[in-house]
Order: structure tokens, then C-alpha cells, then sequence
């Protein structure tokens, strides 16, 4: 019997604070950070997080909350892929 993955969506939400505080939620698995840019995966797709002296203050993998402090300068979302193919795969399928 060969197991199947269970993608759950989690609720996804960014508060941003005076480009200083930032809260998400729906973070799956951070990727990776450093003091000037942090990757993350979250429910609605990568983010990319860029500013100065960013720092996590928390995580929190259970309820995929992430805290972030520094001054912050971009958010970049990765484009979502589409996984039904499109609208001509579908009706050719």
C-alpha cells in the first residue's frame, strides 16, 4: 500500500508593523536567514523576506507562526505553480 501525502492549507496572514515587527502565519519551513534576507515556504507559496539587522524572535512549527524583527524592506512571493496544467490540459486530458 503505497502512503499518501495529506496537504492541509494553513490560514496564511502577514501583519507588518512600521517596517520594523512582521507576523505570518501559515509558515511551513523556513528555508533559510541571515541578518539581511530570509527564505520561507508557506501555505500560499515562497516568501522572501529582505531589509537589515532581521533577526527571528520566534517560530513556532505547530502552529506555523512565524515573528520577525529588523528593518525590513521587501516581501516577495515566488509565482504559485499551477497544478492542474491550465485550462487546455484539463479539456485535452
Amino acid at each position: 500500500m503505497t502512503e499518501e501525502k495529506i496537504s492541509v492549507k494553513m490560514p496564511h496572514q502577514i501583519i507588518l508593523e512600521n517596517r520594523k515587527s512582521l507576523s505570518v502565519s501559515g509558515v511551513r519551513e523556513v528555508v533559510s536567514f541571515d541578518e539581511n534576507q530570509v527564505e520561507m515556504s508557506t501555505s500560499m507559496g515562497d516568501l522572501t523576506i529582505r531589509g537589515e539587522n532581521l533577526h527571528i524572535s520566534k517560530t513556532d512549527v505547530e502552529t506555523g507562526e512565524l515573528l520577525l524583527d529588523g528593518e525590513i524592506s521587501e516581501l516577495c512571493y515566488a509565482a504559485l505553480k499551477n497544478s492542474s496544467g491550465g485550462l487546455w490540459s484539463r479539456v485535452f486530458h
